[in-house]
């Protein structure tokens, strides 16, 4: 068996539709129209894609449960991106995985990559990385 890619991830929220909403305003994923049929089921799958156009996350809701693992996704983008994405962390307001407010102070080089941990609303944790590392570097 050779795998292609990752098709999904299942991720745990509360309530799957106010993670979607996030989820596209934050990461810009939105719903998958073509599968949406299986969100019609309380316990199926809110499916979220990418800009490929390909299922991305599975959307399940949980309640208000804590979170049962402490896996990340983590989602590639380009160096424009990620340098867009830290010039807009106080409009996001997301919370670092520490639970304080993420700032620029809380971008990773990891010598050849950059990252910026965080979490989505119901605490499941979040990884945006690029490797255009030299992009960044000048511009941060």
């Amino acid at each position: 068996m050779q795998v292609q890619r990752i098709d999904h991830v299942h991720v745990e929220v509360s309530d799957r539709d106010a993670a979607a909403e996030w989820y596209g305003h934050v990461l810009g994923l939105r719903r998958h129209d073509a599968l949406a049929h299986w969100a019609a089921d309380p316990m199926g799958p809110l499916i979220l894609e990418g800009g490929d156009g390909h299922p991305a996350l599975s959307l399940f809701a949980r309640g208000c449960a804590a979170p049962t693992r402490e896996a990340t996704v983590a989602f590639r983008v380009d160096g424009a991106a990620f340098v867009a994405v830290c010039g807009a962390l106080e409009a996001l307001g997301l919370v670092g995985t520490t639970g304080a407010p993420l700032g620029t102070k809380d971008v990773v080089d990891h010598d050849v990559s950059w990252s910026l941990y965080f979490v989505d609303p119901d605490g499941n944790r979040i990884e945006v990385t690029t490797y255009d590392y030299a992009q960044v570097l000048a511009a941060i």
